[in-house]
């Protein structure tokens, strides 16, 4: 068969995997020739991490394994083989710019299956949809639970608890873009927003919150409630406003975002309620402002690095860690 004729017939998605796996192989091989105590060090503080019940959260993901996107989704599988989380929460933006087109889309191949293809993360990914998911085919991420085993989505927003040696936890999963006014107006941009029944949304949020019996109760939304970023204030109002009185009233714990690309740790005046900012687990954007006594806005912690949350429950104890993007724990989030 001559050359060219036989290179049409390669499967290009083929090429792409078997290019980055040897990179991922070199990259390996080069870390136990430098350092070869690096590996087991960071397991050995890892080991911190495991709990009765832990779960990775990490969220605006998708850049098809460019920018640390890559070297984060080995971390995380690294880490997985440590702490064995129960899950992955992906806090939307899985799918950078235009979300996906149809659940055949190539960017679920490129963004996801082969990117995050460390066999300790064939584990259920519980994922929420993000403003850039609105931007394509949202109906196709949900509709990918009947592709992908363990992309596990049963609705736009939804609950899910788990209990194990006498702890339990409940996580609420929201659908926080229809919630925001500029999103709904803009529909030329994000044409499924307006059609979605917020005020229902509120109301099911309301209700499962009062029925919640579970020890800890964290919420996840792609937006932030408080946040120090130069990204539209209207989108933190709408949600102080409409959200964050529902989750004081029902005193939850934790309130996971998104959508800054950089981590934050605020404790909002007036509330019990740690807020948190999840970095970006492929590029980050840089902090302007840091944690000061002379601040009011309640911010206690940033930092500028890629990377993911790892989210640890005892009978007595939640907390919530920043993981790096080499695998050091930045912040923890204690209750």
């Amino acid at each position: 068969m001559p050359a060219a004729q036989l290179c049409t017939r390669i499967n290009p998605l083929f090429i792409y995997n078997m290019y980055f796996s040897m990179k991922q192989i070199l990259f390996s091989l080069l870390l136990l020739l430098v350092c070869p105590s690096l590996l087991a060090q960071d397991a050995a503080g890892w080991k911190a991490l495991k709990g009765p019940l832990t779960f990775f959260i990490a969220n605006d993901l998708g850049r098809n394994g460019y920018y640390e996107q890559r070297p984060v989704a080995e971390l995380m599988g690294q880490m997985a083989d440590v702490v064995g989380p129960e899950c992955v929460f992906a806090a939307g933006d899985v799918h950078h710019f235009d979300g996906v087109a149809s659940t055949a889309d190539p960017l679920w191949t490129t963004n996801f299956e082969l990117v995050y293809a460390h066999p300790e993360l064939m584990i259920p990914w519980h994922p929420i949809l993000g403003n850039h998911e609105y931007r394509g085919n949202t109906q196709a991420v949900l509709d990918y639970t009947h592709v992908s085993r363990r992309w596990e989505m049963p609705a736009r927003y939804y609950t899910k608890t788990y209990t194990k040696k006498g702890v339990s936890i409940r996580f609420v999963l929201l659908d926080t873009t229809p919630l925001i006014s500029r999103y709904r107006k803009e529909q030329d941009q994000y044409p499924d927003a307006a059609v979605q029944d917020d005020e229902r949304q509120l109301a099911w949020v309301d209700s499962v919150l009062t029925a919640a019996k579970e020890q800890w109760v964290v919420v996840i939304g792609h937006h932030p409630i408080y946040a120090v970023t130069g990204k539209d204030t209207g989108e933190r109002t709408d949600l102080q406003k409409r959200l964050d009185p529902i989750l004081r009233r029902h005193h939850v714990d934790l309130y996971v975002a998104g959508h800054i690309h950089n981590f934050q740790h605020h404790r909002a005046e007036g509330s019990k309620i740690d807020y948190v900012v999840n970095s970006s687990a492929s590029l980050a954007r840089p902090i302007h402002e840091q944690p000061s006594a002379s601040r009011t806005d309640g911010l206690q912690f940033a930092s500028p690095s890629e990377g993911f949350a790892v989210v640890t429950a005892t009978a007595d104890k939640l907390r919530l860690a920043f993981i790096g993007k080499e695998g050091e724990t930045l912040w923890s989030v204690e209750r």
